[in-house]
């Protein structure tokens, strides 16, 4: 009933990864970002952009969503699946994402979920770059119209002026 298509992009994704890496070694363990929450930052930022992907399909139109709410697609550790949303997450500064996503995860492990964060998200995001997949295809939850899928970093070819060189890559979906 819902026509699907599916766009792919690879992202070189070096800067992200030393910055990561120079930000997290002056914190605290407990207190590092993990590369998901850059992500749902950034796909909240582009959602909050581009308003077209960051809304509901109700019957026969799309209805822009007033806020972007992002779920994040968390897999239980017995099994299934659970996308929780963190609200109004393109207004969220990254330590901000970082810890709701924590959140979100630890509850979804302990089975401690909020009703109120299982409703209302307007895109959703799947990594599974810590599986070792290098892409992924979601399946959008109607009645949002997009998902957007990461897979894991890895070195590639990349060119860069007119040179080769190898770089982290993931590939967005």
């Amino acid at each position: 009933e819902i026509p699907h298509y599916y766009l792919s992009r690879d992202l070189d994704v070096g800067s992200l990864e030393s910055w990561l890496a120079e930000r997290n070694a002056q914190r605290p363990i407990a207190e590092r970002t993990l590369p998901a929450a850059c992500l749902v930052r950034a796909v909240a930022l582009a959602a909050a952009r581009h308003r077209e992907l960051n809304g509901f399909w109700i019957g026969d139109h799309f209805e822009p969503a007033e806020s972007v709410n992002v779920a994040m697609a968390i897999s239980l550790r017995r099994g299934g699946l659970v996308t929780p949303q963190i609200e109004h997450a393109d207004e969220r500064s990254l330590d901000e994402v970082m810890t709701a996503l924590g959140e979100l995860v630890s509850a979804a492990r302990t089975g401690n979920l909020k009703a109120s964060w299982m409703t209302g998200a307007t895109i959703t995001v799947t990594h599974l770059g810590d599986t070792g997949a290098d892409l992924v295809h979601g399946v959008i939850s109607p009645p949002q119209v997009a998902l957007v899928g990461f897979g894991r970093s890895r070195p590639r070819p990349w060119a860069i002026d007119d040179s080769i060189v190898v770089r982290p890559v993931v590939t967005a979906t």
